[in-house]
């Protein structure tokens, strides 16, 4: 039972978001994404997460591609830190 409750407080990618890691940062809140499905995506930060969240270069985020053009695009919905990765590594659901 502490497992499930560890993994309901950490954000884990629900169905249609996918792991990322940031490449590169391309101005204001646009960013190069390269997916764990294997495309690299222009992803940006949506405007009411855009002051909560402080995105750097190989930041490991969760991705939700667009509906159109869902392999070319898409928006940042999270950003671990490293002790997040820490856990999700331990866990196995991050390589």
């Amino acid at each position: 039972m502490p497992e499930e409750e560890e993994l309901e407080r950490l954000k884990v990618p629900r169905k249609g978001e996918i792991f990322g890691i940031v490449e590169q940062m391309s101005g204001f809140d646009h960013l190069r994404v390269r997916c764990k499905d294997g495309h690299v995506r222009m992803c940006r930060i949506p405007g009411k997460i855009r002051k909560r969240l402080w995105v750097r270069e190989n930041d490991v985020v969760i991705v939700r591609p667009w509906e159109v053009q869902s392999n070319e695009k898409g928006d940042i919905v999270y950003r671990y830190t490293r002790t997040q990765l820490y856990w999700l590594e331990k866990k196995g659901l991050w390589p």
